[in-house]
């Protein structure tokens, strides 16, 4: 049986489950910030790229790291969530087994192939981690970093615009406030 859970319930789910099990991890680079705070980022820009209608869309966003970091599973998401917001997570879900460069060359190629969900959550993705990697005064090896980053970002998600037009130009401006940071 099949139990359709209410949109803040789904979202308040998600988001606890994603609290969970990325607990104690923290972003890379600087500062070392609760990891959290980039699924919260993520699914708060989908909620307002989505004006608060897609609340699945907002789940995905929350969990969207959940099974490339934990020992989360597909079927657990479909079974606790739904089949769209597993299938979301697991479209956004790199092979870890994978070299870095092969994982990002993957990336790009796939981008274009994705669900317009998956796209969405993508794009949001990469705003967030390009905000984390804007700092004063960065040194030299965090420019390189950031800059690597950027050019790579701006690849996949150029297979992933046209879904929403806020969403494209958020991720622009970040582009053009982490290169003028540079």
């Amino acid at each position: 049986m099949i139990v359709m859970l209410s949109a803040v319930r789904l979202i308040s789910k998600a988001a606890h489950l994603a609290a969970r099990r990325h607990n104690g991890m923290a972003r890379k680079g600087r500062g070392n910030e609760p990891y959290i705070n980039h699924l919260a980022e993520v699914a708060n820009l989908l909620a307002a790229a989505t004006d608060g209608a897609d609340a699945e869309l907002v789940a995905a966003g929350w969990l969207h790291d959940a099974i490339e970091d934990t020992d989360t599973t597909r079927e657990e998401l479909a079974q606790k969530f739904s089949e769209r917001v597993a299938s979301l997570v697991v479209e956004c879900t790199d092979d870890m087994s994978l070299p870095k460069a092969e994982r990002r060359r993957r990336q790009v190629i796939d981008a274009p192939k994705k669900s317009a969900g998956a796209r969405l959550i993508k794009i949001a993705d990469k705003i967030s981690n390009i905000g984390a990697g804007i700092h004063s005064g960065p040194t030299a090896e965090e420019r390189d970093d950031l800059t690597d980053y950027v050019d790579w970002a701006e690849q996949v998600v150029a297979g992933c615009r046209g879904a929403d037009g806020w969403l494209d130009t958020t991720f622009d401006d970040m582009v053009l406030t982490a290169r003028a940071s540079l």
